[in-house]
């Protein structure tokens, strides 16, 4: 508000704007639109000659990266959680297509270090531990016990399961 427009009666509802952002700022190119196309024909090219199948994983390896760059040099949050996600995603299947053993845990195992490193940043900013720790490192330990011992691990869910539901009920008891 100015010095010269009155201020409004108290309780009034006020009407500033309503936007997208600063349309000065956004870039002219429609990346988006941009990434849907080299995406979709990466996918049309490895179903088509399945030899290509490491060039979508390595783009899609890549454009996690770019998003992890971008975030280094802007210190965006949502370009972290985009780049740490994404190249955990498509870490696996890179791996696949290189011809190493990838087994099913390796995706959780992935996902559990890229919530875990999104943990460390975030407390490393001053903004504390966040449930991206608890999910990272809950993550990291099953797809960890997936890949170190793919026959046990099926037990460890379900084991690890009624054992924090001990310490729940044992807790509740000793409040009680």
């Amino acid at each position: 508000m100015t010095e010269e427009e009155p201020r409004p009666p108290r309780g009034a509802v006020q009407w500033a704007s309503w936007g997208w952002g600063d349309e000065a700022r956004r870039p002219g190119l429609p990346w988006i639109g941009i990434f849907l196309v080299v995406f979709g024909g990466l996918i049309l090219l490895e179903r088509a000659v399945p030899q290509f199948r490491i060039v979508g994983s390595a783009f899609v390896v890549g454009i996690g990266i770019i998003l992890l760059v971008r975030w280094a040099i802007e210190r965006r949050t949502a370009f972290l959680y985009a780049g740490a996600i994404v190249t955990a995603l498509a870490v696996p299947g890179a791996l696949q297509a290189l011809g190493l053993p990838a087994n099913e845990g390796l995706g959780t195992l992935s996902l559990g270090i890229a919530f875990l490193f999104i943990a460390l940043v975030r407390w490393q900013s001053g903004s504390g531990v966040g449930w991206q720790a608890w999910l990272g490192a809950i993550l990291t330990v099953l797809g960890g016990a997936r890949v170190a011992m793919p026959q046990i691990s099926n037990l460890f869910l379900p084991a690890l399961l009624v054992a924090l539901g001990v310490v729940v009920l044992l807790r509740g008891r000793d409040r009680g």
